[in-house]
């Protein structure tokens, strides 16, 4: 599995893989607090394993705006859950669910799809929202399985990572 890091690292960043990797301490993931430093109120953008790019806004309302591979979010949110974020796309009886537990790699992040490697990815996170990612005029909420009513001066991702 290391190789495999080191292989996909190098594709990404166009740098030779090296001949042979030296040995590291085990590999160590974010916990769900350090992944909610990451990820709040911030962007994160990379590419997934299978070459395609992305780009979300992680708005502490619990929504993720920017686009997914090519598709522009238009319903997308997200949510610290134990050690994972985890993604919901569509309407509730449509959802699809994405989750993943992230491990450091220098300045990247190794994002581990908990049900299919192929979506594995490699980010960046971005402080604020400097590619101006927006829901377009055309809010939508977080519901269903993640939401609940506001409650003032907490952004949903806490009070969902609370229950």
């Amino acid at each position: 599995m290391r190789r495999l890091l080191i292989l996909a690292l190098s594709a990404l960043i166009g740098a030779p893989a090296p001949v042979q990797a030296q040995s590291a301490k085990p590999a160590e993931r974010l916990s769900g607090e350090q992944l909610r430093r990451q990820f709040e109120g911030n962007t994160v953008g990379g590419r997934f394993l299978s070459g395609k790019l992305f780009s979300e806004y992680h708005d502490p309302n619990g929504q993720a705006v920017g686009f997914n591979g090519t598709v522009p979010n238009t319903d997308a949110c997200w949510i610290i859950r134990g050690d994972q974020i985890c993604y919901y796309y569509g309407p509730l009886e449509q959802r699809r669910v994405h989750c993943y537990r992230a491990q450091p790699i220098g300045k990247l992040l190794y994002m581990h799809h908990t049900t299919d490697p192929r979506s594995n990815a490699l980010v960046t996170s971005e402080p604020g929202n400097p590619r101006h990612h927006s829901d377009n005029g055309k809010p939508w909420y977080c519901d269903g399985l993640i939401s609940q009513a506001p409650k003032q001066g907490v952004p949903l991702s806490r009070r969902l990572a609370a229950r």
